[in-house]
């Protein structure tokens, strides 16, 4: 039943013949998946481009990701110049979901601080350091953190720790991306407050057996005992091998966060599209920057996702529900709403069928889609 109701006035959904997903067993009577991890668009829509119209185009997005059984998402910002930070920011707010489209739970500005050298996609041009100190160079690129759930940053950046400590005493969430820091440097950031891995095995020094960088933070005896770091991992069969999937998976099963990395071109035809400030280009599943192999993003939608991870993995339906619902919603700390189905929970949940294939979304008990 919704939230910010009384038991009394609250409106009852009852399922019948369906198992439901709780304290990580599947009971025979879904369990809603929340995307909260970088969609920098879809469907025509650039979250870093649409400056006309912001509002308009997360709006567009949130309602076409209803029928991916997303129920809530974090639409993400690339490296951008100041003035698209300062634009967008002021105009995306955290807001529930209802039939108009998935909630929002604030904005994931992936960028600009982050590795010249593990840039990937992003703009060079743009990329920023924290030459003034720290925080002053954040407020300075984006202009406000109000509505920002998450920072992806390089941790080997210097004065980075200031940022991660503050950003981390804020309840905003520190990913670790884009970046070239050994596993020590990483070590640092988690201790200071860093809780997440953008892209696991994307932007980042591949592992090696002596210095395994940013991916030794799996199985580091260095991260603080009463603390999880969690990873993403774009399980959409071409950002990451499948073995390497496996390999992450069992490492560190309880930190996996499904990401999508979806982009403008999700939802659109093969063809040039808009990624920030670069041009992309789409082949097939795959997204590169335009004239190049440099992948930018994928155009899997989360229901994909869910599946090839299954698939790859080996994981059980359990495992791979939880990765996109308990998980980030754990990342996120907000599990009391989010994430479950234990009382008092939102009820946002999904209807999937025995191929995980979504049959029906709701959101607050309220059906916003149906196939």
């Amino acid at each position: 039943m919704p939230t910010n109701k009384s038991v009394s006035k609250a409106p009852i959904t009852q399922f019948v013949n369906c198992r439901i997903l709780r304290d990580h067993k599947l009971i025979f009577q879904t369990q809603s998946m929340i995307h909260c991890f970088t969609p920098t668009g879809g469907y025509g829509i650039d979250f870093s481009q649409a400056t006309s119209n912001v509002r308009g185009g997360v709006a567009l997005v949130a309602k076409k990701i209803l029928e991916h059984g997303v129920t809530s998402f974090l639409p993400t910002l690339v490296t951008s110049p100041p003035n698209i930070y300062h634009k967008v920011l002021s105009e995306v707010k955290v807001h529930s979901g209802g039939m108009e489209g998935a909630g929002v739970l604030g904005c994931h500005l992936e960028g600009p601080f982050i590795s010249l050298e593990k840039k990937g996609a992003h703009p060079e041009q743009y990329l920023r350091s924290f030459q003034s100190g720290g925080m002053l160079d954040l407020i300075e690129t984006y202009g406000t953190l109000d509505n920002v759930a998450m920072v992806t940053l390089a941790p080997e950046l210097p004065n980075s720790e200031k940022v991660v400590r503050e950003l981390s005493q804020r309840g905003i969430t520190v990913s670790l991306g884009h970046s070239v820091a050994n596993l020590s440097q990483a070590e640092e950031a988690v201790q200071n407050g860093a809780s997440f891995i953008t892209h696991l095995f994307n932007a980042m020094l591949p592992f090696h057996h002596r210095d395994p960088g940013i991916v030794g933070l799996l199985t580091s005896d260095q991260v603080p005992q009463d603390r999880t770091v969690f990873y993403g991992m774009i399980a959409d069969g071409i950002h990451t091998n499948s073995a390497a999937l496996r390999i992450a998976h069992r490492a560190h099963p309880t930190g996996l966060v499904l990401v999508t990395d979806a982009i403008t071109a999700m939802g659109l035809p093969p063809g040039r599209h808009t990624l920030g400030q670069q041009v992309i280009e789409i082949q097939g599943l795959h997204a590169y920057v335009a004239g190049t192999k440099t992948l930018s993003g994928s155009i899997a939608t989360m229901d994909m996702c869910v599946r090839h991870f299954k698939q790859a993995s080996g994981c059980s339906v359990e495992e791979a529900l939880e990765a996109a619902s308990l998980h980030p919603a754990q990342l996120l700390g907000i599990t009391r709403c989010k994430g479950t189905l234990d009382y008092g929970a939102d009820a946002d949940l999904v209807l999937l069928d025995d191929a995980i294939n979504v049959r029906a979304t709701y959101i607050a008990g309220q059906e916003v889609w149906r196939k």
